[in-house]
């Protein structure tokens, strides 16, 4: 099996379909078409960077800070930030994404706004998100007790 380093190198661009919810609402497991190319330039806040953790796994996660030693990464579906990405960790970035057979324009106003307001809201999304799976358990656990 060839890696995504090797296929970036062999045809100048990635394109697959991802596996995981963590970069959803923007990307939908196993439906859309994600195409990655190598980064011209030092990314900026809000590209969707494809990296490599230490431990070998791959990520496909939004840029929401540039630091001079590296970045901050959230995913989109995501409560914690990921510190510390170094420039050479990252392997790729988001040009393209086919949905339904049609692409996603990055340089699009709703795209940008969609970015930049999904961001914007983490807090609240935070808040909710952990309210969520709070009620779950609690829900979970009086169903057992009864």
């Amino acid at each position: 099996m060839i890696s995504f380093e090797e296929e970036l190198e062999k045809s100048g661009k990635l394109v697959y379909t991802t596996v995981g919810v963590s970069m959803r609402p923007l990307i939908r497991q196993d439906r859309d078409i994600s195409i990655i190319e190598k980064p011209k330039a030092r990314l900026k806040k809000y590209d969707v960077a494809l990296y490599k953790r230490p431990n070998g796994q791959y990520v496909l996660h939004r840029v929401v800070k540039v630091c001079d030693d590296g970045y901050v990464i959230l995913g989109d579906n995501c409560l914690r930030k990921e510190y510390g990405i170094k420039e050479e960790q990252i392997i790729g970035v988001l040009t393209s994404l086919v949905r339904k057979g049609k692409e996603v324009d990055f340089n699009s106003f709703g795209y940008r706004l969609y970015s930049r307001f999904w961001y914007a809201v983490y807090p609240v999304r935070v808040i909710f998100m952990r309210a969520r799976s709070l009620l779950g358990r609690l829900y979970r656990k009086c169903r057992r007790a009864r």
